[in-house]
């Protein structure tokens, strides 16, 4: 390696991002150890429970997070086409052999190792998307562009929705926001937006109310703006549609959308209520970290996590494990460092030189922000329950690896950020 190498790998290296990552992989083990302790396995060694498990994959990931930052940068854009290509055909195999595990055909088994292509879908859309909206004469504002951009995105989402996995298909929804980010008119999210509100509004309320609430807000709108007649049509038009929609929702709601999801979405908007069925998860998770108070029960002293009346404790309620161990103070700690890493991460891809490493650090941005919003609402019943683990503290060695590669290759890139002016 020489001097300029050795420059770039030890000094340019953003160890403050490294630091928050080791952070919350740490806080992540010893509430995965916390969750699911066995005095029968006490040790670390071995993988006989999944704390002794999720050391071993913290162990790999870093030794990957310690080869990405060794490589050269071009890599990644270079390959970005195999990396993606890779994974669609393992979501394709996954569909023919995959192996079932709580309702989703997601994973693939190699020997004892389990491994979750939707994961690494994730890093390799991340990958490709950046690399084509970082060529030349592409503008994502010409029909084109928008339409390669939007299939590289939705061929993933709809091979993971077949298994079907809902909260990772779900999770690509928000690439949208690095379209944005490069060009892509707010129009698309102000839309969507708009809809996802009348959607809820119309479930809540009689359709009736909501057209009828419609039609005032349009009418005043359009009266105000009738002098300008293109507008005026426009926001006629507009009216048209969204009373159409909302007409729509009742059967989509009924016919097209899985009893599953529906109970989830009744119980999240107060519609119905089963604290011993589809609410029992919510209603568990809100004790225990209610029963936290300001400075928790302690570790290893959690009594709702001990007797395990939260489900998946270790995997997509494991922030249930925070708030009652560690109290409002140790869950403020864990979202602070997550909304301080999600910054973080902004303002690395800000000062990218590279169209190619900006685009591809708002998608780390977008992908690990989806997970840590959702994550965390569904253990307070802010969002509908899905499936979704919460980056670097959700057991799993599929989930972490992926997130490893995500943020590593970023901090990679930036240390790579200033190679035009090394090397002259």
């Amino acid at each position: 390696m020489n001097t300029n190498n050795q420059r770039s790998f030890f000094f340019n290296v953003d160890w403050i991002t490294v630091f928050i990552y080791l952070a919350l992989c740490t806080i992540g083990w010893f509430n995965i150890h916390s969750a699911v302790y066995d005095e029968k396995y006490p040790t670390v060694f071995g993988f006989h429970t999944d704390y002794s498990k999720q050391f071993f994959f913290i162990l790999v990931s870093i030794m990957f997070a310690i080869i990405i930052l060794l490589l050269d940068s071009r890599f990644f854009s270079a390959l970005a086409p195999v990396f993606y290509g890779t994974t669609v055909v393992l979501l394709l195999l996954v569909l023919v052999i995959g192996r079932n595990v709580g309702g989703n055909q997601a994973w693939i088994s190699v020997g004892p190792v389990r491994l979750q292509p939707s994961e690494f879908a994730k890093y390799a859309t991340c990958l490709l998307l950046a690399r084509y909206l970082s060529g030349v004469n592409i503008k994502i504002t010409e029909i084109k562009s928008f339409l390669i951009a939007a299939a590289i995105i939705f061929v993933p989402m709809i091979l993971i929705k077949m298994q079907p996995d809902d909260g990772s298909t779900l999770v690509f929804c928000s690439l949208i926001f690095v379209l944005y980010r490069e060009g892509l008119s707010p129009i698309f999210l102000i839309l969507a937006g708009l809809f996802i509100t009348l959607f809820i509004l119309s479930l809540i309320f009689k359709p009736i109310f909501v057209i009828g609430g419609l039609l005032i807000i349009g009418g005043i709108i359009i009266a105000a703006v009738r002098r300008f007649r293109k507008l005026a049509l426009m926001m006629l038009a507009g009216l048209i549609i969204s009373i159409m929609f909302v007409v729509a929702v009742p059967f989509v709601y009924k016919h097209v959308i899985k009893e599953h999801q529906r109970v989830r979405i009744d119980e999240w908007l107060g519609l119905a209520s089963n604290l011993k069925g589809a609410g029992y998860n919510v209603h568990q998770s809100k004790i225990a970290i209610g029963s936290g108070k300001l400075w928790g029960k302690g570790y290893l002293k959690g009594t709702q996590t001990r007797f395990a009346f939260v489900p998946e404790q270790s995997t997509d309620f494991i922030f249930c494990t925070v708030g009652e161990e560690w109290g409002f103070a140790g869950s403020i700690t864990v979202i602070g460092l997550y909304v301080f890493l999600i910054l973080r991460i902004i303002v690395l891809a800000e000062r990218q030189r590279s169209p190619f490493s900006r685009i591809y650090g708002y998608g780390v941005a977008c992908v690990i922000f989806f997970h840590f919003f959702i994550n965390v609402g569904l253990t307070i019943g802010a969002v509908p329950v899905i499936g979704i683990p919460l980056p670097f503290l959700s057991y799993g060695g599929s989930s972490l690896l992926s997130f490893t590669f995500l943020l590593f290759t970023l901090i990679k890139l930036d240390s790579n950020r200033m190679g035009a002016i090394i090397s002259s």
